[in-house]
């Protein structure tokens, strides 16, 4: 097994914290490290990247559940009578001479559609995982068993390959959407469905959308180089392409174990940036989730009979913020809002307003 060893023996957690000293100019005050100020957090790349190839992958089958109590698609339905013709002659037991009309009043018979979810690590052979079943005309799919159905891939029309079957037991999970069940461990792979990890000799790292940055990227990218500056003969391995994207080109000695590769620079740590901070609202509940320290700018706010002015000190009925700052912050306006007993549509209103005068200094998400 191969291991990465940065320049000069040191580790990237020294790296890092020399490289951004120098950036700063700060090589100084390396002495005072100790005093006392706390330390910045450090999170690993691991955490909020993940390899791009390596997502959740969806496979379908048309299929027939059985054993129906009268709940099935029954003759007004066509596609599921000829799907059980077609069954019986795969089974060697061929309708007559009168053809579908023969099984046309089999009403404990549907047609679904079954789901199933490969997860991002991908699965083998010989795996059992849950699947869905949702049925498209039947009314109920409460006691059915479903018939051995073929699964294939994401795109049936491009690669038409049955990675798995499916068969079993129905279970309705909720006694008021009758029509979709779950069968427990009811697909079994029968071809290895595994997600590649590495494209024409790179591996591309995405940053999750809540952490995406363009500073986040190079820090990333930074850390990488510096990690494997000795490996690379200091050629820059890493670069960052946007604010969710690293490639990062492997070296010639892992070439044959980029599984080691790629567990070492997800195990790399950076100091943890900042991003944009978030506001999110979700109208339904009344709920407000701050992400962050939000500040809002100098704005007088007259809602109804209420009115409270931010920036230039106390307000005229509710003070803000004690603290001298620059700006006053959205937690404490939340504060004063509820000591005035406002109702929570109206507080959502007073941040709805902010956010259009352009005085929120944050994302607003309303779900």
């Amino acid at each position: 097994m191969h291991r990465l060893v940065p320049m000069n023996r040191m580790s990237p957690r020294s790296l890092d914290f020399t490289t951004w000293l120098g950036r700063l100019g700060l090589a100084a005050a390396v002495a005072l490290a100790g005093a006392g100020a706390p330390a910045q957090a450090r999170v690993r790349i691991g955490n909020f990247c993940r390899v791009r190839g390596q997502e959740e992958t969806t496979l379908h089958g048309l299929g027939l559940v059985t054993g129906l109590n009268g709940t099935g698609d029954g003759a007004n339905f066509r596609p599921t009578i000829r799907s059980l013709a077609s069954m019986m002659q795969l089974m060697h037991s061929p309708v007559g001479s009168g053809g579908i009309d023969e099984i046309k009043d089999a009403k404990n018979v549907a047609l679904v559609m079954v789901t199933l979810r490969i997860p991002p690590a991908g699965a083998h052979r010989g795996d059992r995982l849950d699947c869905t079943v949702s049925a498209i005309s039947a009314k109920s799919l409460l006691g059915g068993r479903l018939a051995i159905t073929p699964m294939i891939g994401p795109f049936p029309e491009q690669n038409p390959v049955v990675y798995a079957v499916a068969e079993g037991p129905i279970t309705l999970e909720n006694d008021q959407m009758t029509a979709t069940g779950r069968i427990h461990g009811g697909a079994r792979l029968v071809e290895d469905f595994v997600h590649p990890f590495s494209e024409q000799g790179k591996v591309i790292l995405v940053v999750d959308r809540d952490h995406a940055g363009f500073q986040v990227t190079q820090d990333v990218a930074t850390a990488i180089n510096e990690y494997v500056a000795f490996q690379s003969g200091g050629v820059a391995l890493a670069k960052a392409v946007d604010q969710r994207t690293v490639e990062v080109a492997v070296p010639d000695v892992y070439a044959d174990a980029l599984v080691d590769f790629v567990s070492q620079i997800l195990g790399l740590e950076i100091l943890e940036t900042q991003t944009r901070p978030r506001v999110v609202i979700r109208e339904r509940s009344g709920s407000i989730v701050i992400d962050g320290d939000v500040e809002i700018g100098p704005v007088l706010i007259t809602h109804k009979n209420l009115v409270i002015e931010t920036g230039t000190g106390a307000g005229q009925f509710v003070p803000l913020d004690a603290q001298p700052a620059e700006n006053p912050k959205l937690k404490s306006l939340l504060a004063a809002l509820k000591a005035v007993h406002l109702a929570p549509a109206d507080v959502i209103d007073v941040i709805k307003a902010l956010d259009r005068d352009g005085k929120l200094y944050a994302e607003l998400i309303i779900e």
